[in-house]
């Protein structure tokens, strides 16, 4: 006979502290700097505003719950600080002023991720309270 079938292995959940969140979301942001400076077109500055769009959507995906409103401030602070490696500080003013749609798209971004986690949060404690409240 064949072998039972093995139970499907699921990653661990990654969760980030506020610390974290913070440290990754400036890591890519610098990373994304560098490699859009390799590419040097006129565009870097699309494929760096959407490669932060998906660096705010990860970490808000994956930082714990209790840090949730640590992702949507981290955020762009890893935008201005990933420009600022590759630009000086007044290049840095000018391009975070062109690229501010690019910031607010990554920011909300952000932002939603982290408040459906948290209403999602919230409707299940709910749910565990009025589960006990029938138990006893």
């Amino acid at each position: 006979m064949g072998n039972p079938p093995r139970p499907r292995r699921r990653l661990p959940r990654a969760r980030l502290t506020g610390l974290g969140c913070g440290v990754l979301a400036v890591a890519s942001m610098v990373a994304a700097a560098w490699l859009c400076e390799l590419v040097g077109d006129d565009g870097a500055p699309t494929y760096y505003g959407a490669l932060f769009v998906v660096t705010a959507a990860a970490v808000s995906l994956w930082v714990r719950p209790a840090d949730l409103v640590c992702a949507p401030v981290a955020a762009p602070i890893a935008f201005a600080i990933g420009l600022l490696t590759t630009n000086g500080l007044l290049e840095t003013v000018t391009s975070l002023a062109l690229s501010a749609p690019w910031v607010f798209a990554g920011t909300m971004t952000a932002c939603a991720v982290t408040l459906s986690r948290s209403c999602h949060q919230l409707l299940r404690r709910r749910a565990a309270r009025r589960a006990a409240a029938r138990g006893r």
